[in-house]
């Protein structure tokens, strides 16, 4: 009995230091500015009637609930600007776009976000339920353009890229959240 304990410590060690990976990443994620004034990036980023700008429309599905707002965020396909701080990508003058509403109370959720140009960009969504402005692995939801797994850190820039074309481009994000101690993907997913 003492050697299984012996042999699944590296295990639940190794999983534990993922967790710690995944938290250090979604920190990342959530390099938000103070809570005073409106948020960087959101005047760039709200569609306006009429135009025929560069847009993207993100259907989110799988809410956890429809608390606090969601921040649909449009950076570069440079690696090094995934998911950087906005107040750093702004001042070096780099793409970076954000729109933030709350969820409707019930129906369809929609958010829409205009690109600077058309062109491959990198596209997240995050569920901050308690609208802190920071992200708590525990207590708050993310989801990508491109769906990809959210299990050991944030995704490769490559997999939550995305084409804008001219006009409306659509697209769906899934939302994930940590299930139980150290899962975390889509409320009711495998």
């Amino acid at each position: 009995m003492a050697g299984e304990r012996d042999a699944a410590a590296p295990a639940a060690q190794g999983l534990m230091r993922r967790v710690g990976l995944l938290l250090a990443a979604l920190l990342a994620v959530a390099a938000a500015p103070p809570p005073s004034g409106p948020e960087p990036g959101t005047d760039e980023g709200r569609c306006r009637p009429g135009d025929n700008s560069p847009t993207i429309e993100v259907s989110v599905e799988g809410l956890k609930d429809r608390t606090g707002v969601l921040r649909l965020e449009l950076y570069s396909s440079d690696p090094k600007d995934f998911l950087a701080g906005d107040k750093d990508l702004l001042a070096a003058g780099k793409t970076f776009r954000r729109v933030v509403e709350a969820p409707l109370a019930s129906g369809p959720v929609k958010l829409c976000l205009r690109a600077p140009a058309p062109g491959t960009y990198a596209l997240a969504l995050i569920h901050d339920r308690d609208n802190k402005r920071s992200f708590s692995i525990w207590h708050d939801g993310v989801g990508f353009a491109g769906n990809p797994p959210v299990t050991h850190g944030k995704p490769p820039p490559d997999k939550a890229r995305i084409t804008i074309g001219n006009g409306q481009t659509q697209t769906v994000i899934i939302m994930n959240y940590m299930r139980g101690l150290f899962t975390f993907g889509p409320v009711g997913g495998k």
